[in-house]
């Protein structure tokens, strides 16, 4: 690798993606506070483009602080449904909550990634996915819970679309990549243009 990459994440998925695409590259988790950030812009009436966008900014220019000369790739997804915006859930009861939400409606999954050296941003891309949850019955949640609780619980929409979660949708329009939280194939061709991988 001739240019020094770092992923601005604790995300398990995005460090999979990295890594099963063949980049190197070391992981710094950033140093916000994510909830408090998405406060405040919400407040201010920002959408949830702006605020995907917002978060993975300031993700990465955190880590970018941290890392003098490196290529610092962020990223942060936003759902909405229904007006509504959903944050990670941290037990099982949310997940249930968020997942019986989803029930039966779309929702917008909108990922933003940022890939910034010194601590300004030199390229930014954000997709949005739309994915229509099926009405699923009560069993079928118990049985999906008891197999994906904890796992989950990192995940926005309490589902991992590689896997079990796929059963819960009846419809999705939009790249597998950015669902699962990194606009890979956009990301893969900035990093051909800064040297980071092969052209």
């Amino acid at each position: 690798m001739s240019v020094p990459l770092i992923l601005a994440s604790s995300s398990r998925s995005r460090r999979i993606m990295l890594e099963s695409a063949g980049v190197t590259f070391g992981v710094t988790v950033p140093a916000i506070d994510e909830a408090i950030l998405k406060s405040v812009l919400l407040d201010s009436g920002s959408d949830g483009h702006r605020i995907a966008e917002e978060l993975a900014v300031a993700k990465t220019l955190s880590v970018s602080r941290r890392h003098p000369g490196c290529l610092v790739l962020g990223a942060d997804q936003v759902l909405v449904c229904e007006g509504r915006m959903f944050s990670k859930s941290d037990t099982e009861a949310e997940a249930r909550e968020t997942l019986n939400a989803l029930c039966g409606r779309e929702h917008q999954l909108i990922t933003a990634a940022i890939i910034a050296r010194d601590e300004m941003a030199l390229w930014r891309h954000t997709e949005t996915a739309v994915l229509t949850m099926r009405k699923f019955s009560a069993a079928f949640l118990d049985q999906y819970l008891t197999a994906e609780i904890p796992e989950i619980l990192g995940s926005i929409g309490c589902y991992h679309i590689e896997g079990r979660g796929a059963q819960l949708f009846s419809e999705v329009a939009g790249d597998q990549f950015c669902i699962r939280g990194l606009p890979l194939i956009p990301v893969l061709s900035a990093l051909r243009g800064f040297g980071v991988i092969a052209a």
